[in-house]
């Protein structure tokens, strides 16, 4: 048995943590919204379309936030194709991702749905295609009171009260060749810099996201960065992050989970651009991460070369994820925990049937896949300031990375209730591990509430004929010695520790 230490105290932290980390992510794009999230018809859809099995599903992973409408969608989108009357909106061809775009949903729509599932939006206007303009236009649609021509409009649509959307992404990935509108670090930088302007003077209460990077191997990373902040910097809030990790060929199991360790250092160095042009502008504003899309994507690759294009709501992006896969997820979510200090907002991308913990049949059932457990565990756990823990653990070497820690964990403490949970994973595929707690300046611990998401086939996944095969159990340890707590992490396992302060009624499984 692989042995390993953690240390903490409970003066020792690293921030708060922001709830909208725990944040996701729908973009028109396959079957996302369209048999995703709006199905009418559906049996269990509702007087709008939503499916209420969806909407359960959802308002379990308790995500205080959800990106909208993309992604590479928005970037070809006019916002104006989604409101008023069904009937009369017009079908576009989406460019993005080949498709047919019905427009049946659009922005008074999602902001009904996100309200079922106790949610805000972040919206992401059109840098691509469109601009100041635009931009300016649909902040007063969706934010200004009454009494001018688009919040009129809005009301003229039945939404009498104004959304008060706060969060607002200029574009998305514009430093790409993909993306529709693609710009250099200077002309994207200057068109955020002004659509940002309007925007604000429309409704001064918003807050915004510049784009970064859309991954850290573009050739452009990290002068992208450093330019666009330069020209952004005192008109924005936070800067994008967005990573996608995959299993190459010649990847085995034990490089693929290690992967997180390029996303740590991927925010580090983000952290550190923001922080070199605050100091060049001798500014006192902070602007920090808004990591709005992450997840582990590959498994669909093939199969999307194959799909005929110009189709309403393809099977696109939709992976059927494993055990292995929600370690490398587990990884990933405590990593962005590790840096709650600058990342503020995250989007898990995304969150229905493209790239999604929640898979539905049209016409049939909705199912939880092997991610929605990590991430449903810590959206509903961690509350509070993250601790800064220190962790001792056997290491070992693979074929991109050395030194990898078998145990990786973060503690996040509740000074309210007193409330203690850690998250961690065990990577090595032969040994379980013996996990000691050493803890100074907590209250007394009676018990511990072990959840553990674990399989013997690193490989099985929860399909439509067995949407449960994968699920996690859970434990109650009775605690002897509050001050050194050993807990067993099974092996290839995430696990959630639980610590129930002794003055707490008695754990119910």
């Amino acid at each position: 048995m692989l042995k390993a230490r953690m240390y903490l105290d409970s003066e020792y932290r690293i921030g708060k943590l922001d709830r909208r980390i725990f944040g996701s992510f729908i973009e028109h794009l396959g079957r996302a919204v369209y048999t995703g999230i709006y199905e009418p018809g559906h049996p269990s859809s509702d007087e709008e379309g939503f499916r209420k099995d969806v909407i359960e599903l959802v308002r379990a992973l308790n995500t205080p936030i959800i990106r909208y409408p993309g992604g590479n969608f928005v970037s070809g989108y006019n916002w104006e194709d989604g409101i008023g009357p069904k009937d009369k909106r017009p079908k576009r061809l989406d460019l993005a991702w080949r498709s047919i775009e019905p427009n049946e949903i659009g922005i008074n729509e999602f902001v009904s749905w996100t309200k079922k599932v106790n949610a805000e939006v972040m919206m992401a206007i059109n840098l691509g295609t469109r601009g100041i303009d635009s931009a300016r236009n649909i902040v007063e649609y969706c934010n200004y009171p009454g009494g001018t021509y688009y919040s009129d409009l809005r009301r003229s649509h039945g939404i009498e009260e104004p959304h008060r959307i706060k969060v607002w992404c200029l574009g998305n990935e514009m430093d790409g060749p993909w993306q529709i509108g693609h710009k250099t670090a200077v002309e994207y930088g200057r068109l955020a810099v002004e659509s940002a302007k309007v925007m604000r003077w429309v409704d001064p209460t918003i807050e915004l996201v510049v784009c970064g990077s859309s991954n850290p191997w573009m050739p452009t990373y990290p002068e992208w960065e450093y330019t666009v902040l330069d020209l952004t910097y005192e008109y924005i809030d936070y800067v994008s992050m967005h990573i996608y990790y995959r299993k190459r060929q010649e990847d085995d199991t034990l490089t693929f989970v290690a992967k997180s360790i390029e996303m740590d250092g991927f925010i580090k160095t983000v952290a550190s651009l923001c922080d070199v042009v605050k100091a060049k502008k001798r500014s006192k504003k902070t602007v920090n991460i808004s990591f709005d899309e992450w997840n582990v994507w590959y498994h669909s690759s093939e199969r999307d070369r194959k799909v005929e294009p110009w189709q309403f709501a393809p099977p696109l992006c939709e992976e059927d994820y494993t055990v292995e896969d929600a370690i490398l997820f587990g990884s990933m979510l405590i990593t962005l925990l590790k840096n709650a200090d600058r990342v503020k907002i995250a989007c898990l991308a995304q969150l229905v049937n493209v790239i999604a913990p929640i898979t539905t049949q049209p016409g049939g059932i909705a199912f939880k896949r092997t991610i929605y457990y990590p991430f449903m565990h810590a959206s509903n756990t961690a509350k509070g300031d993250v601790l800064l823990a220190k962790l001792d653990s056997p290491r070992y070497d693979c074929k991109l990375y050395t030194d990898v820690p078998y145990i990786e964990g973060v503690a996040v403490y509740n000074e309210e209730d007193k409330g203690l949970v850690i998250f961690a994973i065990n990577r090595s595929l032969e040994e379980s591990a013996l996990l000691e707690i050493n803890m100074a300046g907590f209250d007394r611990y009676s018990r511990v509430e072990h959840t553990i998401l674990t399989d013997n086939d690193i490989y099985a996944s929860n399909t439509l004929s067995d949407p449960d095969r994968v699920k996690p159990k859970s434990l109650a340890i009775d605690i002897k010695d509050d001050k050194k707590i050993e807990i067993e992490l099974p092996k290839f396992s995430w696990n959630v520790l639980r610590l129930i302060p002794s003055s707490t009624s008695t754990y119910q499984s």
